[in-house]
């Protein structure tokens, strides 16, 4: 980072540095991921020459879509954090394609530097997941929208992971009002899930990435305008990415969550950091280890 650079914030940081947790080949699965994402997105979208379309984050997007459509496509690259929209305009620079690019700093549910019927596709990935405000965003969508304008969103589920840390609690309570001695592993495994997703329902509903499922998405798009919304969830099973015990220590689920080394070193005791390694790194290091992506694609179309 230069000095004239914008310091780094949670969604920078997670995107350049804790997402990959240091580790390039692991880095190098989590982007082709990322790419996929992006390409079911912008299949979705529907582009065609000397279109304008929104999207965000480090310019996967946006650049994917200049890969596909070439020289006439025109793209406004907007988000919250400055310093992802810095690293994005570089990396514009670095490919010659800076002239085809407008950089907004904005939240999704404003986008007012946006003009009202101003852009042909609104394109997101991993985005609304975050928004606290899902129907207002969904609502400044539509507004920048032409008529007969496009949505594609490809959005992460994360609702099934904190059900499991519910479920974790749950066990756990009913333990002890049984009188039965705790489970000590499943003490320690509820204690670092919880740094990551909630252990309640109430909690669930207070946390932008957990308040909403695939059907209260499907609805938020009707009800923000929308007409022809199709929606698909993806569930995928497959080995996991993830092979060395430090991997996994340093890879934060999202944003808003700290490494798993992180939450050790804060909340567990050195005896209980060793207890709770003996159980997972075998579990880990297990060659085939099963893990399941879980998106929400979504099209739909501002009437014309």
């Amino acid at each position: 980072m230069t000095a004239a650079s914008p310091p780094e914030d949670i969604w920078s940081d997670w995107i350049l540095h804790r997402r990959g947790g240091g580790d390039p080949a692991y880095d190098a699965a989590v982007r082709a991921d990322m790419m996929r994402f992006a390409d079911r997105a912008l299949d979705g979208a529907a582009l065609r020459p000397h279109m304008t379309l929104v999207g965000a984050g480090d310019g996967l997007v946006a650049f994917r879509a200049i890969e596909r459509i070439g020289p006439t496509l025109e793209v406004i690259l907007t988000d919250i954090s400055p310093a992802l929209l810095a690293h994005a305009e570089a990396l514009a620079i670095a490919r010659g394609i800076r002239g085809q690019c407008r950089f907004v700093t904005s939240s999704a549910n404003d986008l007012a530097a946006v003009a009202d019927a101003s852009v042909d596709a609104v394109i997101t990935r991993s985005v609304l997941a975050y928004v606290a405000d899902k129907p207002a965003a969904l609502r400044a969508f539509h507004r920048i929208l032409k008529p007969g304008g496009r949505l594609s969103l490809a959005e992460p589920a994360f609702q099934d992971e904190a059900f499991e840390v519910v479920a974790l609690r749950d066990r756990l309570e009913a333990a002890s009002r049984a009188g039965d001695t705790p489970d000590r592993i499943l003490q320690l495994m509820h204690r670092w899930k919880s740094a990551h997703y909630p252990d309640t329902l109430e909690a669930m509903a207070r946390q932008p990435i957990t308040s909403y499922g695939e059907r209260d998405l499907f609805r938020m798009v009707g009800a923000a305008g929308f007409a022809h919304t199709h929606l698909e969830l993806h569930l995928d099973a497959g080995p996991s990415s993830i092979t060395t015990w430090d991997t996994f220590l340093d890879v934060a689920p999202h944003p808003l969550a700290p490494s798993p080394r992180q939450v050790f070193a804060e909340r567990f005791t050195a005896e209980e950091r060793t207890l709770l390694e003996r159980a997972l790194r075998p579990l880990v290091e297990t060659p085939g280890l099963t893990t399941t992506s879980r998106m929400i694609y979504v099209t739909a179309d501002k009437p014309a």
